[in-house]
């Protein structure tokens, strides 16, 4: 079959071969390919095209399995300082022995300062009245007022 030279989009060399008038070449499968393409049906909406069974997820199943998604393990360590047994134990004590121990603790603590407040006190007594005689002896003096304008 010879090809004639008058108008690319004329040209077919083969069957099922065409040429647009851009220079863009077109091999199809059979007539039913070719016929769909020049009647510009969209291969997306076409049941039986490779297009349309990617574009709807067919035959896939057969290919890949469905992919199992990766579920994060919970996983208990020991901190800086506390091992887990520690925290453990921590964890399972029952909240009347916490209760007492809190108590115990802020009892302690506020026995401390008490005995530092004490401490404190005996010590600033003597300090106190000496500062106090020197207080009294020296008269404060008041500073003579600034004068001028703007600065």
């Amino acid at each position: 079959m010879a090809i004639r030279t008058l108008n690319p989009s004329f040209i077919i060399c083969a069957p099922f071969r065409m040429v647009k008038t851009d220079g863009k070449t077109f091999h199809f499968l059979n007539s039913k390919c070719e016929a769909s393409h020049m009647m510009k049906r969209n291969p997306r909406k076409v049941t039986w095209t490779v297009l349309y069974r990617r574009k709807h997820k067919k035959g896939i199943e057969e290919e890949t399995t469905k992919r199992r998604t990766k579920r994060t393990a919970k996983f208990q360590r020991a901190i800086v300082g506390a091992s887990l047994n520690d925290i453990m134990a921590r964890r399972n004590m029952k909240p009347e022995v916490r209760k007492a121990q809190r108590e115990q603790a802020i009892r302690a603590a506020k026995e401390k300062q008490r005995a530092q407040k004490a401490q404190k006190k005996s010590a600033a007594t003597p300090l106190q009245k000496a500062a106090q005689k020197q207080k009294a002896a020296k008269p404060v003096q008041m500073k003579a007022p600034r004068v001028g304008g703007k600065r």
